[in-house]
């Protein structure tokens, strides 16, 4: 899908009801990466990376508050799921849930795919997971690749385009790569993570675009989802 392929704040930050459901995400999130580790960023990498993800899409008191919420031992359990689906137009999603009723987040999911025209099925051999970071960086795409090879990185792909550089590594090399890339002056992401990227993306127009936007509303608009990915360029 390109640059930003996943942000979730692209599509989510236009009304206080989307923001509220961003908030959510990152608070359940940062949550549980908390509760199984220690709460300090600093000595938790899943907790790191859980803070940097959610760092530019909501306030600093509510990542603030979910480690709190960690520390004082609350017992309230979200359980992980992973729905794959067929989207309308021949369309693939793999959906992630961290939900307290895992029940149901699959009869949630499920019944928004169903009245897009969709329906459950495998589709994770579309995907590969990797690891992405976007960042601004001002050499060139010879000098990066030097740098993170360098660092023993194991980079599947690099890209520089108007003064953004996406990095894409093996997911065992991500927290390496952020490692390399900060001896190197980058601290600062647009966009890094561990992700599902899609082998094959798809353009859709017309109804079948809308029909597309509306079903990752629906998906955005539920509590249980945490994450969306999918095969289409928008």
């Amino acid at each position: 899908m390109g640059r930003h392929f996943e942000v979730r704040a692209a599509s989510m930050a236009a009304t206080a009801k989307k923001k509220s459901a961003i908030y959510m995400r990152a608070s359940k999130e940062i949550y549980m990466a908390a509760k199984k580790g220690v709460p300090d960023p600093n000595s938790n990498l899943a907790l790191r990376a859980a803070i940097d993800k959610y760092r530019k899409q909501c306030p600093k008191d509510v990542i603030d508050r979910a480690i709190k919420k960690a520390q004082g031992g609350e017992a309230t359990n979200y359980i992980e799921g992973r729905y794959e689906a067929y989207g309308p137009a021949g369309t693939y999603l793999i959906i992630d849930t961290l939900s307290d009723n895992s029940n149901r987040a699959l009869v949630n999911v499920r019944t928004i795919i169903t009245r897009k025209g969709g329906h459950l099925g495998d589709v994770s051999y579309n995907f590969e997971q990797v690891g992405v970071l976007d960042f601004k960086f001002d050499g060139t795409e010879e000098s990066l690749e030097e740098i993170l090879v360098l660092g023993d990185v194991d980079v599947k792909e690099i890209t520089l385009e108007d003064g953004i550089a996406e990095v894409i590594v093996d997911p065992s090399s991500f927290d390496k790569a952020k490692a390399v890339l900060q001896e190197n002056g980058v601290s600062d992401y647009e966009f890094a993570e561990v992700t599902m990227r899609a082998n094959d993306n798809v353009t859709l127009e017309g109804e079948d675009l809308t029909k597309f936007k509306e079903l990752l509303d629906m998906l955005d608009d539920c509590e249980d989802v945490q994450n969306i990915y999918h095969n289409v360029d928008l």
